[in-house]
């Protein structure tokens, strides 16, 4: 219920998206949806929750910091790059700007998900670690604004091969010069949605 959940906000938008829809995408009674989540928004809660988990934290010492921001921000960019949580993005934002519980859940769930990047980043600033040197939430911001940007406003969403380079961009330490990438030609046809 949870993927039937997502596949209609992804395919419906936050307006057309109905519990009666998401009963029939999964194929169950709408009273048990209403039984089990009570309504859309946390429906829509426990969905993101569930089929979006975060890597989990290596163990002490066995992590760097900045292998830690890395796996966070290739985590974000695969999950943009295509999953059904990035496909309802769209979705979520309109519902957000419609429905303040949609609103609150939307900056709820990704302040919880922006936390683990600032608390990597705060590990990394107290360690000392070379780049660090910055405000933890502002390069959370950085770091994970640009991941959400490349996936809603341009034709192609960060690779794989772009996040050591951007978080290398973020956390520079101050003697090292900016790194240079080989981009693809850009294009401006827009990508396909799955």
């Amino acid at each position: 219920m949870l993927a039937a959940a997502l596949a209609e906000l992804a395919q419906r938008g936050y307006g057309g998206f109905t519990i009666d829809g998401v009963a029939t995408r999964a194929g169950v009674a709408r009273s048990t949806v209403y039984r089990i989540w009570g309504d859309r928004s946390r429906l829509l809660e426990n969905a993101l929750e569930e089929l979006n988990q975060q890597p989990p934290a290596g163990e002490r010492g066995a992590e760097t910091p900045r292998e830690r921001v890395e796996a966070l921000v290739r985590h974000l960019s695969e999950a943009m790059a295509g999953s059904e949580v990035a496909d309802c993005l769209p979705g979520l934002v309109d519902g957000a700007e419609r429905d303040p519980d949609v609103r609150r859940l939307h900056h709820g769930y990704n302040a919880r998900r922006r936390a683990a990047l600032v608390d990597a980043i705060a590990e990394g600033r107290s360690s000392g670690a070379p780049g660090f040197d910055v405000d933890p939430e502002l390069a959370a911001l950085a770091l994970a604004g640009a991941v959400v940007y490349r996936r809603l406003m341009t034709p192609q969403p960060l690779t794989g091969d772009e996040v050591v380079p951007l978080v290398e961009t973020v956390l520079r330490p101050a003697s090292k010069p900016t790194p240079r990438i080989r981009r693809p030609a850009r294009s401006s046809e827009p990508r396909s949605h799955r």
